[in-house]
């Protein structure tokens, strides 16, 4: 097992990676310390893992009457405030009070609306990280952003907070199906582009030994997503201004998943699109080769990563709710862009007849 900390100035917490952590209790046992626990987990993952870590919670002291789970629609289109409801629901229901926790079993979806949940709960209680998909074990369990999407833009409605615990059993990623684990190599490439360029490098030679479960990469590539990640959080824990580079691709991304009504591409697909177009788009600024734009290529084409769009999503409706984005300022469009492999930058100081062309070229 692996252990690392992020240390942020008011609160800390660990990331645990390994295989078979599901069933340690001890992980889970000081963050919960008899309390009322709820599990939000989905119907994907609640019949692999969810009595697993029920007798885990109970081996850590959690009696019966206060072991609770919550089992949500799978799918990013149910990240919304409906369904965040029922999660307020069931919390009330058993008259769960301020020291009680909830664990979110299951993907970046869970993960999000699960923190959401806990940050909004009478004004904030405990939760913990336990990610099943490779996209929430190298990105959205860490970090502390949480929140629901909105039919007018993805991630409008949230909060910062952080987790007490992030615990990622790499067990879990043997019963992904193929596309999420494809999708979430996409934000493992990213932190190589955006902060890591040996990171990237390896990558390169050895993104089969990932695609293909490869027991001591699997390891390998979440604990450098995680470090990537969490040496960013700490210097800027709420976006101020550096944590922004570690939406390379997303603001593309989120586009087009609004457009499609978040049911027809998963997010590690948009934003591996949203990469290759802001890479082209760095080309195009003068700042990134044209020969590390094809290397960018290559990498997702040897990911099985999608790298274009249909011509049905227009470069205008893509922009035009672009303009909807957390990090507009201004009214003005900001982008996350590359100066070279390993180094991202952020910028609103281009032509928007650029974004235009660089979309379109992306068409088919």
């Amino acid at each position: 097992m692996k252990t690392l900390q992020v240390k942020l100035k008011d609160h800390s917490y660990p990331i645990y990676i390994g295989n078979g952590l599901l069933s340690r209790s001890e992980l889970i046992q000081p963050f919960i310390n008899s309390k009322q626990v709820m599990i939000v987990t989905n119907e994907t993952v609640a019949p692999l893992y969810l009595q697993t870590l029920r007798n885990t919670v109970a081996a850590a002291g959690v009696e019966d009457s206060n072991n609770k789970f919550l089992v949500l629609p799978d799918g990013e289109q149910y990240k919304n405030i409906d369904v965040l409801n029922r999660v307020f629901d069931e919390l009330l229901k058993f008259n769960f009070g301020r020291q009680s926790v909830l664990i979110a079993l299951g993907g970046g979806v869970v993960g999000d609306l699960t923190g959401f949940a806990a940050a909004c709960y009478q004004r904030g209680i405990d939760f913990i990280q336990v990610p099943t998909t490779l996209l929430a074990q190298v990105d959205s369990s860490v970090g502390g952003k949480t929140g629901v999407n909105h039919a007018l833009g993805k991630n409008m409605i949230g909060a910062f907070h952080q987790p007490v615990a992030v615990i990622s059993d790499t067990d879990t990623l043997n019963t992904l199906e193929d596309r999420q684990l494809i999708a979430g190599s996409a934000e493992v490439i990213k932190y190589g582009l955006i902060n890591d360029k040996d990171f990237y490098v390896w990558l390169e030679g050895n993104i089969e030994k990932v695609m293909s479960l490869d027991k001591a990469a699997m390891v390998y590539v979440i604990e450098q997503s995680c470090l990537n990640k969490a040496n960013v959080v700490q210097r800027d824990e709420k976006e101020n201004n550096i944590r922004a580079i570690l939406n390379l691709g997303h603001t593309f991304g989120h586009a087009i998943e609004t457009i499609t009504g978040y049911t027809q591409w998963l997010h590690g697909e948009g934003v591996a699109v949203g990469m290759l177009m802001a890479a082209e788009m760095s080309r195009k600024l003068g700042w990134f080769a044209a020969s590390d734009v094809e290397r960018v290529k290559k990498l997702l084409q040897k990911a099985k990563l999608p790298i274009t769009i249909s011509n049905a999503i227009s470069s205008e409706k893509i922009v035009e709710v672009m303009g909807v984005d957390k990090k507009v300022q201004d009214n003005k469009i900001r982008l996350v862009l590359l100066k070279s492999i390993g180094s991202a930058t952020i910028t609103s100081d281009f032509d928007l007849k650029l974004l235009y062309e660089t979309i379109e070229a992306f068409q088919e």
